[in-house]
């Protein structure tokens, strides 16, 4: 069944088989390998960078959230509110995901009739003035830890206060 004939050819096929695939290794290597730079004459000019003076730390000045919600601008708000309406609407007493927002601004937290709220804003005490607003938004994880809203915050107070002024229009 098996002689010596059928033995070497088998030897040979696996032989042929890993040749062709070095050849076809070293041949797609010198076809695409175009970063070779072995043999490349001249030579490398070292230029020295000059060390650039620190900069002074830039100064964050912290504005006070009435100063901003004082001068925002509530047709920029509607356009941030796309993000919200994913999981609130604005109509009174219709709960989404969230609860409604309508008049939500100085309205006790806690209040939306018919959504039953995590207990971590269970146990907030207070009203959603604009800048307990404006600090939930900013973090709402680190403003009330433990709620079960799953948004990351937004992070510019002039978009926060635009956004809440678009709010406070739904009164």
């Amino acid at each position: 069944m098996f002689d010596t004939m059928t033995i070497t050819k088998a030897f040979a096929s696996v032989c042929g088989g890993m040749l062709v695939l070095l050849l076809g290794g070293w041949a797609a290597e010198s076809l695409y390998n175009i970063e070779r730079h072995d043999d490349v004459r001249g030579f490398a000019i070292l230029i020295e960078e000059e060390e650039a003076a620190p900069e002074a730390a830039e100064e964050v000045i912290e504005v006070a959230f009435a100063d901003v919600y004082a001068s925002a601008d509530p047709a920029a708000g509607e356009r941030l509110w796309r993000q919200c309406s994913a999981c609130h609407v604005l109509e009174p007493g219709v709960n989404r995901v969230g609860p409604y927002l309508h008049g939500v601004v100085d309205r006790p937290k806690h209040a939306a009739e018919g959504f039953s709220y995590s207990a971590a804003l269970m146990a907030q005490d207070g009203a959603w003035t604009p800048e307990n607003l404006s600090a939930f938004l900013e973090n709402p994880r680190a403003y009330a830890p433990g709620t079960a809203m799953a948004y990351n915050g937004m992070r510019e107070v002039e978009d926060r206060a635009n956004l809440i002024a678009y709010m406070a229009t739904f009164q």
